[in-house]
């Protein structure tokens, strides 16, 4: 007998509450399924049951609200009993270096498995090293699927909402996708990628490496123009129109890759090419340029102001590693602080707290603009949007000095040149304040 595969009749199950499974298991549950939300820890569950969303990603409060009933948060691994599709979907947590921890999350896949209904499929949403799927045996092979996430902090909702492509790691590519997770799967109205999981698995790599190798020419050549006197801002949109690029291409110069996932995913090469014995020296060089690109910040304040005032007092906008999220994974804020360890800081941060900060001369301010009045010079290291909002004239008539060091351009040249700042951006020279005035 057939099984019924509409939305009403599949109960779908994530195991793993952190920002991966909270947000794919709302997309989930906004598609019409009933969705069961478990993590073993019984503090961010409860918070989620009352409301209170313990990660920062925007529309996902309204998202999780209008899911009502439909998604279910629960401590009790015997609730997945219920379900026909079982995600493992809790993030994997990674050291400095960029390598994976996957031993608390083997321990939950074997928890999962323990309690599975016999027919009811796992799925490893997770990012898994290449050969990880195939080495499980927490159920039979023709019940277990790969399936490769493509969040964006700061953009989850709507990836999650509205993928390009789900690339799906199958034991046999070739067979059809069971009823059910291609249910699941069809709901979402966006092409399905079977392939064997090996090829999943690298298939996510492969993405990330993609997306590094634009970011490494947008530093490199960036940081080129900021010594020549060309504007790297003029130079990227004629990329952009080139087909072979693309409109989408990801070429915003930035304080090197953060956040863990990109690091993970060339620490993974890098340790499959030397025991495999291929050559990995573009991956390398792209770790280089990143760590060399995220001291920018720290080498350009030294060179405009500690270098003669070394126990200035400098104002930071922005803790988190990017903006719209409250992670600071590697974080390029938090690294630039820590470089210097003679000046004085004030920082603000929208939802990240100053506690974070490892730096024996660091004080919290209430707003961006109040933390200007008794420093020297401002470090904007997180594009946030309630920054972008301000205007340069309001940071000049608030701030004693009259140094901005704004990587990502969040005040705009143009503004900052008319409101008279010692200006510096990734991919664009100096604008002295003398020479403005």
């Amino acid at each position: 007998m057939s099984k019924d595969t509409s939305s009403q009749s599949i109960v779908v199950g994530f195991a793993g509450m952190t920002h991966l499974g909270i947000v794919s298991s709302a997309s989930v549950a906004a598609k019409g399924f009933l969705t069961i939300c478990y993590d073993p820890d019984d503090k961010p569950i409860a918070r989620l049951a009352a409301g209170d969303i313990p990660v920062v990603e925007p529309d996902l409060d309204d998202l999780i609200r209008a899911n009502g009933a439909r998604q279910v948060f629960t401590a009790d691994l015997s609730r997945l009993a219920e379900c026909d599709v079982v995600y493992i979907s809790t993030d994997v947590p990674t050291d400095d270096s960029g390598k994976s921890d996957l031993k608390g999350i083997i321990a939950l896949l074997d928890r999962v498995g323990g309690v599975l209904k016999p027919d009811a499929l796992l799925v490893i949403l997770f990012q898994a090293p290449p050969g990880f799927s195939r080495a499980l045996r927490v159920v039979p092979q023709e019940r277990l699927y790969y399936q490769v996430e493509t969040l964006v902090f700061g953009r989850a909702v709507q990836r999650a909402l509205h993928p390009e492509r789900t690339i799906v790691g199958c034991a046999d590519p070739s067979a059809p996708i069971e009823p059910r997770y291609l249910a699941v799967l069809s709901a979402f109205g966006c092409p399905i990628l079977p392939m064997r999981y090996e090829s999943a698995e690298l298939a996510k790599i492969a993405i990330n490496c993609c997306l590094v190798s634009s970011i490494s020419v947008a530093n490199t050549l960036s940081e080129i123009c900021e010594k020549i006197g060309a504007d790297w801002s003029e130079i990227a949109p004629s990329l952009r129109l080139d087909a072979r690029i693309g409109a989408h291409a990801y070429l915003a110069p930035g304080l090197g890759i953060a956040g863990g996932n990109l690091e993970r995913d060339l620490a993974t090469i890098v340790a499959l090419s030397e025991r495999h014995h291929t050559d990995s020296g573009v991956v390398r060089a792209w770790i280089a340029n990143s760590k060399h690109r995220r001291d920018w910040a720290a080498r350009t304040i030294r060179s405009a102001l500690l270098d003669h005032k070394p126990q200035a007092k400098i104002a930071v906008w922005g803790l988190a590693y990017k903006e719209n999220t409250h992670s600071i994974k590697n974080s390029p804020s938090l690294t630039t602080i820590a470089a210097l360890p003679e000046a004085r800081f004030v920082v603000h941060d929208p939802v990240v707290s100053a506690d974070v900060v490892r730096h024996a001369r660091v004080e919290a301010g209430a707003d961006p603009l109040s933390i200007l009045a008794d420093a020297e010079a401002l470090l904007i290291l997180t594009p946030w949007p309630q920054y972008r909002a301000l205007i340069a004239d309001a940071v000049a008539r608030n701030m004693r000095g009259r140094i901005v060091v704004d990587p990502y351009s969040v005040l705009g040249q143009k503004a900052a040149k008319e409101a008279g700042l010692d200006y510096y951006c990734l991919g664009a020279p100096r604008q002295a304040a003398q020479e403005n005035a």
